[in-house]
């Protein structure tokens, strides 16, 4: 099976060691993986607010930068979100593109039928579910299941999970206090469990929690699901 990697905007520039743990999951799996350097932003900030014009050149490139892939996989629930819910109502061939972008865990669990991905992560985690991934993709079990399969993983319930971390993209730069305030309920919930890991499947909620957590010298790490689900005995995280 042949994908193409959307790696999205805040992975490639700020997290690339996740674009690089998702192509290692899927290849590990037998999956090859292209890599369409024409991509960019997919139009998400600006169609969240409310730039509608400003998003239609950057919805008809990311269509053509995906053309000919039957399967467009991102390790990011918003992004996801953002063409498979929105790129319709631009009409023409965005429509198209929508029902062939899947979430990381998405194409793992439908797509190729698989929970244990071989990974090996020695560490007690909490999992928050990102609003998009939760809302509009009702990713659901789906990211708990392939956690729960990790060999030497310890998975502890997140009081208050499906509360949003306060992020909300432009939310947080239009509404910082509140946003902050948010990011600090989920931060004291998650350092309720005891946790050495905070997982998410989004890297845009992780870089605002966890730049909470570095700030406060808080014993809690925000880490991505794909780099958890890439660690192995013979390659673990560090």
């Amino acid at each position: 099976m042949r994908v193409a990697l959307f790696v999205t905007c805040v992975n490639d520039a700020v997290f690339p060691a996740t674009g690089v743990a998702t192509v290692r999951v899927l290849e590990r799996l037998g999956v090859e993986v292209d890599f369409p350097a024409a991509q960019t932003c997919c139009g998400q900030p600006q169609f969240n607010t409310g730039y509608r014009a400003e998003t239609a050149p950057l919805v008809r490139r990311t269509v053509r930068a995906f053309e000919g892939y039957a399967y467009v996989v991102t390790p990011s629930g918003s992004c996801a979100a953002m063409v498979r819910h929105h790129y319709a109502s631009f009409g023409g061939e965005a429509a198209g593109l929508a029902p062939r972008v899947y979430e990381l865990t998405e194409f793992l669990v439908d797509v190729l039928g698989v929970t244990d991905v071989g990974a090996y992560f020695p560490h007690r985690v909490t999992y928050h579910p990102s609003c998009h991934g939760l809302r509009l993709l009702g990713l659901g079990e789906r990211p708990r299941r392939l956690l729960e399969a990790v060999k030497g993983l310890e998975l502890v319930e997140l009081p208050g999970a499906e509360e949003c971390c306060g992020f909300g993209g432009t939310f947080a730069v239009k509404n910082p206090d509140v946003s902050a305030a948010m990011g600090a309920d989920k931060i004291a919930n998650a350092l309720s469990t005891g946790a050495e890991v905070l997982c998410g499947a989004d890297n845009s909620c992780l870089l605002h929690v966890g730049g909470m957590l570095t700030r406060q010298g808080a014993p809690l790490r925000a880490v991505h699901l794909a780099d958890i689900l890439a660690s192995t005995e013979e390659e673990p995280w560090r």
